[in-house]
């Protein structure tokens, strides 16, 4: 990958990396080589760590033909969503929703571990492709809804640039107050420069991001506001997924905003507002909170805090490790395991939930602690 322009702390040359903690390919590969052999010692098998796990999802659908699918780590097939749920029942767990996921947190150890399903960003595959086959297996999920989607008015940003980049091999945007301009002729490049403007992009202001993207957008010409609408649920297919009782609605603000970009009173209405808006649209309580993106940099322990004065029982993550019982984990921090749908390991999957290649948990001081 090729860039001209002046550095403005974006830096040049070849990157790596991507969306959400994922880790570069050579350690990703190392880590899953960690897990694999975890499985074949018989470590998950023979011992566990917590009370439980949260698996996190954001797209189940069929498997997508192209080289170029930077966000394909966020990606699940139905068949292998099947093949999970088969496996975690013939391994004695129980699957719950987050009202007793917060019970099991707070309450001495049960015999049975638990794992509960959760689903980010209300994305439109989740009704076609993953309720069937949730609904058939009589599983309880809970879906984190940022409002803003289902009323057709969210951007999905990180699509508008995933089609940018799939459909140019010459692209320049305005980075700050230069402007950048980089040239991109293979499927690594393509990735490279996506982790890269998608990693910058994520670091600025709520405004800021919206005037980059729509800067961008506007050169190639993409429609971001009908690829938001056309990947979001809207509000008649989450009124049929809220009527299954097996089936928690949560929310994840309005806009689904980086928190840490914004002043506390902008990321306070955020969570407030977004919670408004689901409990006048569901007519219930709506008490569990997911943090958007969810990773170490895109929330701090004032946030922790917002989400027990908005109102929310739980706030969920996307730091992985698993949920302790008699109060250890904070229920505003919750950790989740974050499926890379690169992954298609049963073994893998039965290492992460077993708990035992995470670190032991450590009592929480308040609702104000981070896990």
């Amino acid at each position: 990958m090729s860039t001209k322009g002046k550095d403005n702390g974006s830096g040049n040359g070849r990157l790596r990396g991507v969306r959400g903690g994922i880790l570069a390919s050579d350690d990703r590969w190392l880590e899953r080589l960690r897990l694999e052999l975890a499985w074949f010692t018989g470590r998950a098998a023979l011992g566990s760590r917590g009370a439980g796990a949260i698996l996190r999802f954001e797209h189940v659908r069929p498997r997508r033909r192209g080289g170029f699918q930077p966000l394909r780590a966020q990606e699940i097939t139905p068949q292998f969503l099947d093949r999970a749920i088969r496996a975690l029942k013939r391994w004695s767990y129980d699957f719950l929703g987050m009202d007793e996921v917060c019970r099991r947190a707070v309450t001495l150890p049960e015999q049975r571990r638990f794992v509960a399903l959760t689903f980010d960003g209300a994305a439109k595959d989740l009704i076609e492709f993953a309720y069937p086959v949730l609904a058939r297996h009589a599983v309880p999920f809970t879906v984190y809804v940022p409002t803003a989607f289902p009323d057709g008015v969210g951007e999905a940003w990180w699509l508008g640039l995933e089609q940018v980049i799939a459909r140019e091999s010459r692209i320049s945007l305005m980075m700050g107050d230069k402007e950048q301009r980089f040239v991109v002729t293979d499927t690594a490049e393509k990735q490279a420069l996506f982790s890269h403007l998608e990693g910058w992009l994520r670091s600025l202001a709520p405004a800021d991001l919206a005037a980059a993207i729509a800067d961008l957008c506007t050169r190639y010409r993409i429609d971001l506001a009908a690829l938001s609408r056309q990947a979001s649920m809207d509000w008649e297919d989450l009124a049929k997924l809220a009527a299954d009782p097996l089936v928690t609605i949560g929310s994840a603000t309005v806009n689904y905003p980086v928190l840490a970009n914004m002043k506390d009173g902008a990321a306070l209405r955020e969570m407030t507002m977004g919670k408004a808006v689901a409990e006048s649209a569901f007519r219930r309580d709506v008490t569990h909170f997911a943090f958007p993106f969810g990773d170490r940099t895109s929330f701090r322990r004032s946030h922790v805090v917002m989400a027990e004065e908005a109102g929310f029982t739980s706030a969920v993550s996307t730091i992985p490790g698993i949920v302790d019982a008699e109060g250890r984990t904070n229920l505003r921090a919750l950790p989740r395991i974050s499926w890379d749908g690169r992954v298609r390991s049963l073994r893998i999957l039965r290492v992460l939930v077993s708990g035992v290649s995470f670190a032991p948990v450590k009592p929480t001081g308040g609702a104000s602690g981070q896990t």
